[in-house]
Parts: structure tokens; C-alpha cells; sequence
């Protein structure tokens, strides 16, 4: 592991967030959220279950009302400690008791309430049972960018995750590719993003020759050959933060088409990140990296979106996609990934996490885009 730990989060940082979010749902004609272990549990308390079970957990955020975290008895103890729970009040209910009774309790019974994507349907059945006035609506649709714009201590996160990716990339393309599987790269990337301080690897893509085709491609035991390109894209949480990125390598000297190509989605890439500034929609960084590879012939071979937003995980809103009109604001951060699959030949992406600035953009990932020659 390289550099030091961040300072923790306090309960002050927690507090606002909780705010915040109160804020934002009663803005968005809500009533309350509900927030199960997960994701959002963890930013907006820092509290994590010691395991994920069948009992009910979940933080309460209402209108007029303090914020209350209901737990079971037995996890109280490790409620208590987490770095939020100050900010808020604890209700603990014990096997012989009904949870939902007690969590209904809380709510506006003909409220209609955001809850956490991950929520499980037999709590939030449950809770429909006992307060059939009230209604529902996921995070992600009702209150998309509630963790998209980044403070500074975020950002700083989001920023040592990136180098750490960019000094795991710099020395992946000392190992040997050609002639090993897949997976054996896909693991020496693992190993790498660990010595570097994450603690979680999320994806850890390497997709040769007509594999690199395939966006999603899951290392395999394709032996990589000499004349392959080699489509890298890794990332997982270091500090709680993600990282995501891809570069595409070549096993030795490419051919004419295989060099076109990749300094197409060069240029498409760098036609994303200077699209990125306040104001601009979503949609225009999308636009502005599909029109290099449309001029150039290939339009239909770029066939996802340009990006996605990143925080504490790695795919989350905003999305840099065509008909998404939402407008960029400083301390958002998303990754800009053009790409082109050629089906049965090879593949090219570059990806770099980008956060916006109050005049335009910053990458988080720093190193060379051209394309490299590995052995």
C-alpha cells in the first residue's frame, strides 16, 4: 500500500449528508426516506451491518423529524459505533417484537417515500402491510444525483483511487502478455490494485484479440497471441471510493487499421473530457465522443453509453448517455469511455475518471492514452 489512510469522515460530515438528503426529498415532493444497509447506508451514517441478514435495518430521514436508524437489538452495539450515529437516534427492537409496527410508527401513513434500491421486497411488503396509504419510489429514480456532487474530502478519495489505478496500469505493461491466459493478467491486476491500497477489486476486464469485441468480456483462459490488442479496464474501492479505468494495449507491432482505430477513440476520448464543463448536459459529452468515431465510419460499433457516475461504488448516476438532459455541476464525477468493438476481431477503450471543475474538467486518471506496446 502507498501514501497514508484519509482522515475519517466525522459526525459533522455525516450530519450534513443527512440533512441534505431530508432536504432533497422533500424538494422532490417526498415524504421521507428509507434507507437499507448498503451504499447509501454507509455515506449517509458510515454505518455498515456486521453481516446482512433477514432482519429489518433501516435509516429513517423525514420531514420535521430527527433522523432515526431502527436496528435489531443484537447489532445495537455495533450501530452505536459507527462514526454517525451520533447524529442520529437509535431504535432497536428484539426478536419477539415486529419491526415494521415500530418503523411505522415513524412515518406519515399516506406518505410517499424514496427508498435505497437495495432494499429487500420482504421488508419493504412488509411496511406496505402495515401502512397501506403509503407509496414508493427507488432512490435512482427519485433522487438520482442524491450522492453526485462530491466535497472536497470525496473528491480527494476519488483522486487517490485513480493513481492508485494509474500506478497499477503502469506496471502492468511490464508483464509478460503474450503467451499467458487471461485470467493470469486479470490476476496480476488484482494484485496490483491490492498492493496499491484497494481493498475491494470490483472487475479487473482483460479482453484479447476478438474478445476485446465483447465490452464486458470476463477474463478467460484465451491464451493471448502475439498481434493481439489487449483491452484492460480494472477498478475496485480504495477508502471506501472507487476507481475505474481502461487503456488498450497491443502484444508487439499493431497493423495500420489496428493503430486507426485506437487513435480514433483517442481522439473521441479527448473530444469527451473537453465537452465536460458546468452547464453542459449529460447528453453533450456523450454526443461530443460519438461524433469523432460516427465521422470516422465506425458509429455503429460504439454501442454503450459514453459514462457513468462514481463514488462509493464504482457504476452509479449521472449517466453520460443521449437523452439525458441533466447539466454537469462542479464536484461531479464520471467516467468518459468511448470505444469501438470490431465483432470477431478486436476492441479499443479508453477510460478515464473525470471530475467537473468551476471552468471545465479534471481527469483523475493520468496516464499515457496512446497506445502501448507490451511483450
Amino acid at each position: 500500500m502507498t501514501g497514508s489512510s484519509p482522515a475519517p469522515f466525522t459526525v459533522d460530515d455525516y450530519r450534513a449528508r443527512m440533512r441534505r438528503a431530508a432536504r432533497a426529498a422533500t424538494d422532490a415532493g417526498l415524504a421521507g426516506l428509507l434507507v437499507a444497509p448498503g451504499p447509501d447506508l454507509v455515506w449517509l451514517t458510515g454505518y455498515a451491518p456486521p453481516a446482512v441478514t433477514e432482519r429489518l435495518t433501516l435509516l429513517v430521514l423525514a420531514a420535521g423529524q430527527d433522523p432515526v436508524l431502527v436496528v435489531p437489538a443484537l447489532e445495537a452495539p455495533d450501530a452505536v459505533r459507527a462514526a454517525g450515529a451520533p447524529a442520529l437516534t437509535l431504535r432497536d427492537w428484539t426478536d419477539a417484537k415486529d419491526p415494521y409496527a415500530a418503523t411505522a410508527s415513524l412515518l406519515d401513513g399516506a406518505g410517499r417515500f424514496g427508498v435505497s434500491d437495495n432494499t429487500w421486497a420482504l421488508h419493504l411488503l412488509a411496511l406496505q402491510r402495515a401502512l397501506p396509504g403509503t407509496s414508493y419510489v427507488s432512490l435512482t429514480e427519485g433522487l438520482p444525483m442524491l450522492r453526485a456532487v462530491k466535497d472536497a474530502a470525496e473528491l480527494a478519495r476519488l483522486a487517490a483511487a485513480g493513481a492508485a489505478a494509474d500506478a497499477t496500469y503502469e506496471e502492468i505493461r511490464k508483464v509478460p502478455f503474450g503467451g499467458r491466459r487471461e485470467s493470469e493478467v486479470a490476476g496480476d491486476l488484482a494484485d496490483l490494485l491490492r498492493r496499491f491500497g484497494h481493498s475491494e477489486i470490483d472487475f479487473t476486464i482483460v479482453a484479447s484479440g476478438p474478445n476485446g469485441a465483447n465490452p464486458h468480456h470476463e477474463a478467460g483462459d484465451r491464451v493471448i497471441e502475439h498481434g493481439d490488442m489487449v483491452v484492460l479496464d480494472f477498478g475496485g474501492l480504495m477508502d471506501g471510493y472507487g476507481s475505474d479505468t481502461s487503456r488498450t494495449v497491443h502484444v508487439g507491432e499493431p497493423d495500420a487499421e489496428q493503430r486507426r482505430v485506437h487513435d480514433i477513440v483517442r481522439e473521441a476520448q479527448e473530444a469527451g473530457f473537453c465537452a465536460v464543463r458546468p452547464g453542459a448536459a449529460c447528453q453533450d459529452v456523450d454526443r461530443a465522443a460519438r461524433a469523432v468515431i460516427a465521422e470516422a465510419g465506425y458509429g455503429e460499433y460504439f454501442i454503450h453509453r459514453t459514462g457513468h457516475g462514481i463514488g462509493v461504488t464504482t457504476h452509479e448516476p449521472p449517466y453520460m448517455i443521449e437523452g439525458e438532459e441533466r447539466p454537469l455541476v462542479p464536484g461531479m464525477c464520471f467516467s468518459v469511455e468511448p470505444g469501438i468493438y470490431l465483432p470477431g476481431r478486436f476492441g479499443v477503450r479508453i477510460e478515464d475518471i473525470v471530475t467537473v471543475t468551476e471552468d471545465g474538467g479534471r481527469r483523475l486518471n493520468n496516464t499515457p492514452r496512446e497506445m502501448a506496446i507490451v511483450d
